[in-house]
């Protein structure tokens, strides 16, 4: 299995508005689930505590092979939150490991 981490900083300077973005995408990763057959689980949240110095959002989702995370990138579902996304997103790490 692979399990597919990223962790975005928005770019809001604003911490109410920062807060409420990150929420957003959260919500709509999590909506997700069930929607895209390639994914076996997922998990997204918004920071909780330590805004200054913690970055805004995470996901962490898995999925059976490299084959099935390709196929979820280009999932028109998931397509659309990587759009929404793009729009409030400052930086963005991610980490692909076995599991």
């Amino acid at each position: 299995m692979i399990r597919h981490v990223v962790i975005w900083k928005l770019a809001s300077e604003d911490a109410v508005e920062r807060g409420a973005q990150a929420a957003e995408v959260a919500r709509r990763l999590n909506a997700l689930d069930g929607v895209v057959p390639q994914l076996r689980a997922i998990s997204a949240g918004a920071n909780a505590i330590y805004p200054e110095s913690n970055w805004d959002v995470t996901v962490v989702a898995d999925f059976d092979s490299v084959d099935d995370l390709e196929q979820y990138k280009v999932h028109p579902a998931h397509e659309e939150v990587v759009a929404y996304a793009r729009s409030v997103v400052a930086s963005r790490v991610a980490v692909d490991f076995e599991i």
